[in-house]
């Protein structure tokens, strides 16, 4: 399942890229609709009776935006909320009483029963990039809503009447929202892997091993994460 929802967000982001540069209202109805299908596979396929209502109606919403001539609309706030979200996942585990995710995850390629199992080091260490991680996320998402904000034609601003007071191109925000913002994300992952392997030396015998036990972790496991 997991596999199919990363494959209809690869879609997804693929064809709203298409749609932005080409100001194609087709191609951005095709990427609502695999963003729509992405959401709501699993209910549907867990036969969860909300799907089965939110399914159709999406799918109309999508179509009279398309028939409006403002299909593209949506794609704008959909990387913002999207990051925001991702970033939630991080900043809710760092409540009292909660287990960072980071520190889910070391433990999940480490074994133990719980924090204690990690050191105090590598405890604080994973609390701290949990929260490092949601920080940086805001910090794109921020990006994202002042590009959308100031994207023309039809950026958000232009959408209500405002004329963008610094404007670029919707091609120039596709290209950060829909394909430099997973640029980012991976530099952050790579350079923070790099920094704690001189911090932590000897977990891993380099990235791609690292990358091999993250896999390893399963689906379920995955699933569980992120509920």
């Amino acid at each position: 399942m997991l596999l199919l929802q990363l494959l209809l967000g690869l879609g997804y982001t693929a064809l709203a890229h298409l749609a932005s540069r080409w100001h194609h209202d087709g191609l951005a109805l095709g990427a609502l609709a695999l963003l729509i299908a992405m959401v709501v596979i699993e209910p549907l396929l867990a036969r969860r009776p909300w799907a089965f209502i939110a399914t159709p109606l999406l799918a109309w919403g999508a179509w009279a935006l398309y028939a409006a001539g403002h299909a593209a609309l949506p794609l704008l706030l959909v990387p913002v909320v999207f990051v925001v979200a991702i970033a939630w996942l991080f900043a809710r585990t760092l409540r009292a009483g909660s287990v960072p995710l980071i520190t889910r995850i070391v433990l999940g390629i480490e074994g133990g029963d719980g924090p204690e199992a990690l050191g105090p080091d590598l405890r604080r260490y994973t609390r701290t990039l949990t929260a490092a991680w949601a920080g940086v996320l805001l910090l794109m998402a921020g990006a994202n809503l002042l590009l959308a904000l100031i994207a023309s034609p039809a950026g958000l601003l232009e959408s209500v009447g405002v004329a963008s007071p610094l404007p670029i191109t919707q091609e120039q925000w596709s290209l950060w929202a829909n394909l430099l913002n997973y640029t980012v994300i991976g530099g952050f992952f790579v350079i923070e892997f790099a920094f704690r392997k001189r911090r932590f030396p000897g977990r891993y015998s380099g990235f791609f091993d690292f990358l091999r036990k993250l896999a390893g972790l399963g689906p379920v496991f995955w699933r569980d994460l992120l509920r």
